[in-house]
């Protein structure tokens, strides 16, 4: 069965570290493990090809130009017949997957026009998130983009129940839009859940602890709640530190914020980490945070949730959007209120004065990645969807 992977939008370097670039290669992964032949067609690659994908075959798109806003958005629409062009030349394919971006139908009006399977991965509402958080030109033709890829595709897959809402408000969505939540490599994943399993079976009441983040340093990720109530814990017990992996446009006002508090000796910055880098770095961790903020529409499928679990931490997260349903409160994790810092600390103090929890909620973490997370889950749950179209003949 011959697939192609469609990825043009130019912010995801598909080898690079971003949440993204994992979710590409791992799904990825997930079809090559599935014995299909699969051919990547990126807009950035952004590093070497890892070893477990040097059997993809990969045609990289043009690049798009580095003017103004416009300009690049401009090139994006234009280059969509040099993209079906592109699949044209490697056809026939069996499955089209393209994962939206603002300004590509390419690989949705291919399928439509070559009569395979045309499945459509969403994993945000873009066109309301360039709005807010960056800068948005040609907003009409953004509009007519979503509305074309979301009418072509034969089903869609969003990362949550929030993005789901979202497309169902286009009525062409309706009907076709299936929540495929992010997953996990529970292999790579294993070393580290068996370091911490020991490690947090050793802790004891006061002992010196590490509580950690991992992402992008984003705004939406709440990294200024964490550090608020970080230095609220440092105050009280010098031996708690704080470990934060990942890079990004927050790093300075963080670190900005540590200094001022006079706390800058308690803090590791890991900088950027490779994928294959992040099980070392979990392996620190005593207690791992995901301080999202409270939003109107949230609309992430946590990755960082998913990795901590794995890893076998015990994972504090905030209760936004459907979290609930992700981390179940007291079972494999703990819920607290977003924003708060006060509250977060209180949360995390509890949870170190009482080691045989901890130990409890690493292990229930690990076993629930182990159940329902597997990345290879989420790709035959999207083979079974995209069969379910009709239009799969070699599956």
């Amino acid at each position: 069965m011959r697939v192609a992977y469609v990825c043009a939008d130019p912010g995801i370097p598909v080898f690079g570290t971003k949440g993204a670039s994992v979710h590409v290669q791992e799904v990825i992964k997930g079809m090559l493990q599935k014995g299909l032949d699969v051919t990547l067609f990126a807009q950035r690659l952004g590093g070497d090809v890892p070893e477990a994908l040097k059997n993809v075959k990969i045609r990289p798109l043009d690049a798009l130009p580095k003017d103004s806003v416009e300009i690049r958005a401009r090139a994006a629409l234009a280059a969509n017949k040099k993209v079906i062009a592109m699949l044209a030349a490697e056809a026939p394919f069996d499955l089209v997957y393209e994962r939206y971006s603002l300004w590509s139908d390419a690989g949705m009006k291919f399928a439509e026009q070559h009569g395979c399977a045309g499945i459509l991965e969403v994993n945000a509402p873009l066109i309301e998130e360039q709005k807010k958080h960056r800068e948005l030109p040609l907003e009409a033709e953004a509009q007519a983009v979503a509305e074309s890829v979301f009418a072509a595709a034969d089903a869609m897959i969003a990362v949550s129940p929030g993005v789901k809402q979202y497309l169902e408000t286009f009525p062409k969505a309706q009907g076709r839009v299936h929540v495929v939540a992010n997953g996990v490599s529970l292999e790579r994943f294993a070393p580290a859940a068996a370091e911490n399993a020991a490690r947090l079976g050793r802790l004891k009441k006061d002992a010196p602890a590490t509580v950690g983040f991992l992402g992008t340093l984003k705004p939406w990720h709440g990294l200024a709640t964490l550090v608020e109530a970080w230095a609220l814990l440092r105050a009280r017990n010098p031996n708690v530190n704080l470990l934060i992996v990942g890079d990004g446009p927050e790093y300075e006002s963080v670190k900005n914020r540590i200094d001022a508090l006079g706390f800058s000796d308690g803090v590791t910055f890991s900088g950027a980490v490779q994928p294959d880098e992040v099980p070392q770095w979990l392996a620190k961790m005593d207690i791992a945070v995901a301080p999202y903020p409270n939003m109107e529409h949230f609309y992430f499928s946590p990755l960082k949730i998913y990795e901590y679990m794995a890893a076998g931490i015990p994972v504090v997260a905030t209760r936004v959007g459907h979290l609930e349903s992700v981390v179940s409160d007291g079972l494999n994790g703990v819920l607290v209120e977003a924003e708060n810092p006060q509250k977060m600390a209180g949360c995390i103090a509890s949870l170190l004065d009482s080691p045989e929890t901890l130990q409890r909620l690493g292990a229930a973490a690990r076993q629930t990645a182990e159940r329902e997370h597997s990345w290879l889950s989420v790709v035959e749950r999207i083979l079974n969807i995209a069969a379910d179209t009709g239009r799969l003949k070699n599956i």
